[in-house]
């Protein structure tokens, strides 16, 4: 299934009708839908698809040359194959350098996995840079070199001292499905809080998301696809961390300090134990793998200097198989999964909670329905209060604030009045800026509450959907 990534697609569509030759770069996280997307790119184009591999370079060589004899219908380059990459450059040189009165059709090549390829040879970067700069810019061609290894990416092809820095005509970086994709992912009509749970659990990976039976449970999608020794996801968190990391027990002791409370930068100094340059370096790689993320109060001026920090876990899945996996991975591996699974009943409704809360976020970015469009959407707390979304507009000196409440029972005017004190404790924006409260929540509003946001102009949101 396919389904979103419409502004990706768009993006990928703009370079590919541009005049001059393309090298782009496309990364993301593994199992985040890299290749779907580009597969989906690829239809009705004359393109070449080629996923790299750990074999060595001469046999994927051979295999780059199958494609290409198929494509121009050329047994002889099929049968002879390729020695080096600068050969298959020159090769695809003389197929695409048209005559001054006969221009070639446009060739899509997609490289995946290119982190293989460097790791086969490291000098391939080099040997690109060199193919590009001689030959293939001036070609009709779009080349895409895409990777899952967010570290080697960076490094070999974005990187200010890469080889191929500089080269790039364009980099898109795939992210997570935001939970408007993740239910159109879903079978159709699947409740609100069905979707809702499966984001808490897998956020947005589609490689995640497709392991799940939503015909059943989500006790039982848990007990067999995430905490059995065996399934897809059961070492998924292992392997990721072997994949992007020189030294994964380091890192790993910093993501379990993190998913134990400990957000504060000494608090996971103390719990971990590296000096304070070390951790920051560490904290910067796994913001880089989108596995940490870094929170400020969004009223913050300077966010990057702000000792108001508090770090938490971005990949909802990591933070899942932290508190609800990882504890219990011996009794899993023999096969009890009684005490994990309720740990998951426990810390059920603290994570649709915060799920929801993402959700409230992404739907204020979208912006639909709101008296005037947010800049910067975040949330903010001091030492006595915490306000679940707060939306900012510099320009027009408005904010909005907003509390997201994921119960069973209608929402009443105490969440609002309350949320009202709260807003008086942020200091920001000029005298007489403007404010507008919302509220989300799972279950609607009681009557009283209805009439009061009609009054004073309040949001209403249930389920994410603004109501009137």
């Amino acid at each position: 299934m396919f389904v979103n990534r419409t502004a990706e697609l768009a993006w990928l569509e703009a370079r590919w009708r541009a005049k001059d030759a393309q090298l782009l770069i496309v990364y993301g996280k593994r199992r985040v839908g890299k290749t779907a997307l580009l597969k989906e790119f690829l239809q009705g184009k004359a393109g070449i698809y080629f996923l790299a591999d750990r074999r060595p370079e001469r046999e994927q060589l051979r295999e780059v040359a199958a494609r290409l004899s198929g494509h121009f219908t050329d047994p002889f380059i099929g049968r002879k194959g390729f020695d080096t990459w600068l050969e298959a450059f020159e090769y695809l040189t003389t197929r695409l350098r048209p005559p001054a009165a006969k221009p070639r059709e446009r060739l899509l090549l997609i490289l995946d996995e290119y982190p293989y390829l460097v790791e086969n040879n490291p000098a391939t970067s080099s040997l690109f840079q060199k193919g590009w700069d001689e030959t293939l810019q001036r070609l009709p061609l779009t080349l895409v070199l895409c990777g899952s290894s967010m570290a080697m990416m960076e490094s070999e092809t974005l990187a200010h001292r890469t080889p191929l820095y500089g080269r790039r005509t364009g980099d898109l970086l795939v992210r997570p499905l935001d939970f408007a994709g993740v239910r159109q992912f879903l079978p159709k009509r699947r409740p609100f809080a069905h979707a809702v749970e499966a984001y808490a659990v897998l956020g947005g990976m589609p490689g995640y998301l497709r392991q799940f039976d939503y015909s059943r449970n989500l006790a039982d999608n848990i007990r067999e696809q995430i905490f059995t020794p065996g399934a897809f996801l059961f070492r998924e968190v292992d392997f990721l961390l072997k994949e992007e990391l020189r030294e994964p027990r380091n890192y790993l002791a910093i993501l379990r300090a993190i998913s134990q409370g400990r957000r504060k930068f000494g608090e996971i100094a103390n719990d971990t134990g590296p000096g304070k340059n070390v951790l920051h370096k560490y904290l910067h790689v796994l913001e880089d793998l989108q596995l940490v993320e870094r929170d400020v109060p969004i009223t913050e001026k300077m966010p990057q200097k702000s000792r108001r920090s508090l770090y938490g876990l971005q990949d909802p899945f990591v933070a899942f198989w932290f508190a609800c996996g990882y504890p219990y991975v011996s009794d899993l591996e023999l096969g009890e999964t009684r005490p994990a699974l309720r740990r998951v009943q426990v810390l059920l409704p603290h994570l649709l909670g915060r799920a929801y809360e993402r959700i409230a976020r992404e739907t204020l970015r979208r912006g639909v329905g709101l008296p005037f469009p947010l800049h910067r959407v975040g949330h903010w707390w001091d030492d006595q209060a915490e306000i679940d979304v707060v939306g900012l507009n510099e320009e027009a000196n408005a904010i909005l604030f907003g509390e997201v409440k994921w119960s069973e029972r209608p929402i009443g005017t105490d969440i609002y009045r309350n949320l009202l004190e709260k807003a008086r404790r942020v200091a920001w924006g000029k005298a007489g800026r403007r404010e507008v409260f919302a509220l989300f929540s799972r279950s609607g509003f009681t009557p009283e509450m209805r009439r009061v946001a009609r009054q004073e102009n309040a949001l209403l949101f249930v389920q994410g959907e603004l109501v009137t």
